[in-house]
């Protein structure tokens, strides 16, 4: 049912060449700021079916020799414990985990910034920590009147009060745990220095999202609108392009209201403004990449109605505000789609219904729907998973793949000495001793066989799963939503 939309390797190509004509139009280096997700760059993945998760970094691989890595953190989101939703983690360990993961794959990574500095404990221990570990930091401040008064900016009081980065590629990637964190006004820094220094130096935008050369309604853009609602970021023609071009193009409200700043500081620091849009600055191809536009507007509406029931569940845990759901709401009306569009959903909610229990549907990649709900032994995400490999593998829906004398050790397990609530398996654990029992079972290795078919498969259950649940279909590469609702049995450990 999956076809793609986007050619990976020609966008690999036409990236890197864009780039590296961008560093050759300034001369000397090119301060480069990386929007969105260097990595593991699933939403792109799911918008764009055929563009690799892990293209971004393939692609700066390709510029390793003349690239280097600028790692940015604010000392505010390290104050306040900010953390990556997606991850679980708090930005500051993020830092570590994106050096870490830079340098096992072959990239240089020059130093950290941290910008927003004033002495904290909190934000001197993590400069401690990143020095013991090897790695140099940079302190940048907060400067009054930013970012209105440019002509304090660009002087010894703003930007030449922060220390000078050295910096040995001509290439210097400069990217962050999460928006807020100053990407740009680090780039920026840099540049004010680099000229004092008579290094011919520029800056441009790297991200994916919005994409300029599709129509502003596009369910590409709105995907994106979608996924942004917690940040009140929206697409909207960009006017500084229409002006000086008569051409239109898609950019965020971020870009456009910030340019007249960014130019009147380019223009101060370099003598002029190489750009004259918003859309100018940015060095993003995958808009010519596409090769099957059907395919992902499909691939994108789908999505919009994933984060609709993200936002929902969200507003449920009490994380986002209920205005976030009705923006996207918006968005779906706006895309022509409702929740009626998502196939595995209704299944789910009949075999509920059915049972009184919570349920889970999966809509396969040849369109066949299989449920699953909660019993005894097995919760309903790793029933509905169990009951997917068998219809994968042709294998009888009547088998036992795990013998109930296998599950009964592990409840007992879990509730006696482990300290859990609810006695019934998770999908990791089911998956665990479904591996067990392949070791003698051809029927049970040839359900295990089937793991890599469930990728790109669609998720719908009944309750709010738990997090080892959740992360389970996340790791298997699943695409899960939940109805808001909370089920405490099942949502327990």
């Amino acid at each position: 049912m999956n076809r793609n939309g986007f050619d990976n390797q020609q966008y690999l190509s036409l990236q890197s060449e864009k780039i590296q004509e961008r560093i050759d139009s300034f001369g000397d280096k090119l301060y480069l700021e990386f929007g969105g997700k260097l990595f593991d760059d699933y939403h792109a993945s799911r918008v764009l079916p055929g563009f690799e998760p892990d293209s971004k970094i393939k692609m700066l691989l390709q510029l390793k020799d003349i690239a280097e890595i600028l790692v940015v953190i604010s000392a505010n989101d390290i104050v306040k414990n900010k953390y990556r939703s997606d991850l679980g983690i708090t930005y500051d360990a993020d830092v570590i985990r994106l050096i870490d993961i830079f340098k096992s794959k072959g990239l240089y990574v020059g130093s950290v910034v941290m910008t927003m500095y004033q002495p904290q404990p909190a934000v001197d221990g993590f400069i401690k920590r990143l020095e013991n570990l090897g790695v140099s930091v940079y302190k940048h401040y907060a400067i009054e009147g930013y970012p209105s008064d440019v002509s304090k900016i660009v002087s010894s009081e703003g930007y030449g009060k922060n220390e000078y980065i050295p910096t040995q590629r001509r290439l210097v990637v400069v990217t962050a745990p999460g928006p807020g964190s100053g990407k740009m006004a680090t780039c920026l820094s840099q540049l004010y220095h680099e000229n004092l220094r008579g290094v011919k130096a520029g800056y441009a935008k790297f991200e994916t999202f919005p994409v300029w050369n599709l129509p502003l309604s596009h369910p590409v853009n709105l995907a994106y609108e979608a996924a942004t609602a917690d940040l009140n970021d929206v697409n909207m023609i960009d006017p500084y392009h229409l002006e000086a071009y008569g051409a239109l193009a898609v950019n965020y409200n971020r870009d456009v209201e910030i340019f007249p700043v960014v130019s009147a500081m380019l223009e101060k620091i370099l003598g002029y403004s190489p750009y004259k849009s918003p859309t100018d600055m940015g060095v993003n191809m995958a808009g010519f990449c596409i090769i099957d536009d059907d395919a992902c507007k499909h691939a994108s509406q789908e999505e919009i109605i994933r984060r609709y029931y993200a936002a929902l569940c969200d507003a449920r845990k009490g994380r986002i505000s209920k205005d976030v759901v009705a923006k996207i709401e918006l968005l779906m009306r706006k895309s022509g789609i409702s929740t009626e569009d998502r196939k595995a959903i209704e299944p789910a909610l009949a075999k509920s219904a059915a049972t009184g229990t919570p349920a889970v549907a999966i809509e396969l990649n040849d369109g066949r729907i299989v449920t699953g709900k909660t019993g005894d032994l097995l919760g309903a995400a790793a029933a509905c998973l169990l009951n997917a490999l068998k219809m994968l593998g042709g294998i009888s829906d009547d088998l036992q793949l795990i013998s109930p004398t296998i599950i009964e050790p592990l409840q007992k397990l879990k509730v006696n000495h482990m300290g859990a609530i609810n006695p019934r398996l998770h999908t990791d654990e089911v998956l665990m001793a479904l591996s067990i029992c392949a070791v003698t079972d051809p029927q049970a290795k040839l359900a295990i066989e089937q793991l890599e078919k469930l990728r790109n498969c669609e998720v719908h259950s009944t309750v709010i799963l738990s997090h080892v649940d959740e992360r389970t279909f996340k790791v298997l590469g699943m695409h899960l939503t939940c109805e808001p609702q909370r089920h405490v049995v099942c949502c327990e450990a």
